[in-house]
């Protein structure tokens, strides 16, 4: 026994150790029309909103706040993947350019070392996936904070991440479905699939955890209110079906947990790497699958498409 148990931390270590990669934007020349901010590293929002409260996940809060953002502007959650930073995360994927050329606020929790070694969020953790619980209930104080600062439109918040940041998103829908429009996985992975590492390995790997979609819906319902019966967020999914770390599985996964909660069917029109359910001009869930590409944000400069400007238009944001 000591030796399987040897083996699986082994494999933990390796798997946390490789971490997440975005691959690079293009670089915006100094007499690009783009009104790029003059921000250059991650600050924190005003004073007055430094003690955010509560903070049981123990994160860090960043913003970028592009100048003149008017009232009732959009604000976008950023989570990053294991091994990022917020700035790097929202420079590479292409977010901050977003940001500056369309008009919204972007905050970025942050991990810490402290809560975890490769700075994953805890996203297989139950204490920090439940509402008013952990890492999920930090996100909302800051979401919260955030909105008194900068005056953005309660209305129009929006959550996206990689990875580790993926997972959390996924289970951030499921705990405060009412918090968001709409949110996006890339190579995430479904709300409540897992409760330990050991299990998080499995789910990564594409294993464990057969579910139907009612069963998949019921599991992210566990996480929130279970007499909530408001509107769900409308969510894109992307996965790359080269990705080695979180097989291509889970994406398949997430899209048909979403579309169990929204109460949709796949609708029958699948074009190109792009699959719908619901109304196909205004779907509830989209799930982009990837050839050839691996565990990354997808880009332009990278993979030939932009995640970042496809969901910002999904949301409306463009």
């Amino acid at each position: 026994m000591s030796g399987k148990m040897g083996w699986l931390r082994r494999q933990r270590d390796r798997l946390l150790r490789r971490g997440t990669r975005v691959a690079a934007a293009h670089p915006v020349s100094a007499s690009s029309s783009v009104d790029v901010p003059q921000l250059r590293r991650p600050v924190r929002l005003p004073d007055k909103a430094l003690s955010f409260a509560p903070n049981p996940g123990e994160l860090m809060m960043y913003s970028h706040v592009p100048h003149g953002l008017s009232t009732g502007a959009p604000l976008v959650v950023l989570l990053h993947g294991c091994g990022q930073n917020p700035e790097d995360f929202a420079t590479q994927s292409g977010w901050r350019l977003l940001a500056a050329k369309h008009h919204f606020a972007l905050l970025m929790p942050g991990q810490t070392e402290e809560n975890n070694p490769q700075t994953c969020f805890n996203w297989f953790r139950r204490d920090d996936i439940r509402r008013d619980h952990g890492e999920v209930a930090s996100v909302v104080a800051m979401i919260k904070a955030a909105l008194h600062a900068t005056h953005c439109d309660p209305k129009r918040v929006y959550v996206t991440g990689l990875s580790a940041g993926g997972a959390l998103t996924a289970a951030l829908l499921a705990a405060y479905p009412e918090m968001f429009a709409a949110g996006a996985v890339v190579a995430g992975l479904p709300a409540h699939s897992a409760s330990n590492v050991v299990s998080a390995m499995s789910r990564m790997a594409g294993r464990g955890g057969e579910h139907d979609p009612q069963e998949w819906a019921d599991l992210a319902r566990k996480l929130g209110d279970p007499h909530y019966a408001g509107r769900w967020p409308r969510v894109s999914v992307w996965q790359g079906l080269a990705d080695t770390m979180v097989k291509p599985r889970n994406g398949q996964d997430v899209a048909v947990q979403f579309a169990a909660l929204h109460g949709v069917e796949q609708n029958s029109s699948v074009v190109g790497q792009r699959m719908v359910w619901g109304d196909p001009d205004h779907p509830a869930v989209e799930l982009w699958q990837l050839p050839e590409v691996g565990h990354v944000y997808p880009t332009e400069a990278g993979e030939g498409i932009s995640a970042a400007h496809v969901i910002a238009k999904f949301w409306g944001l463009l």
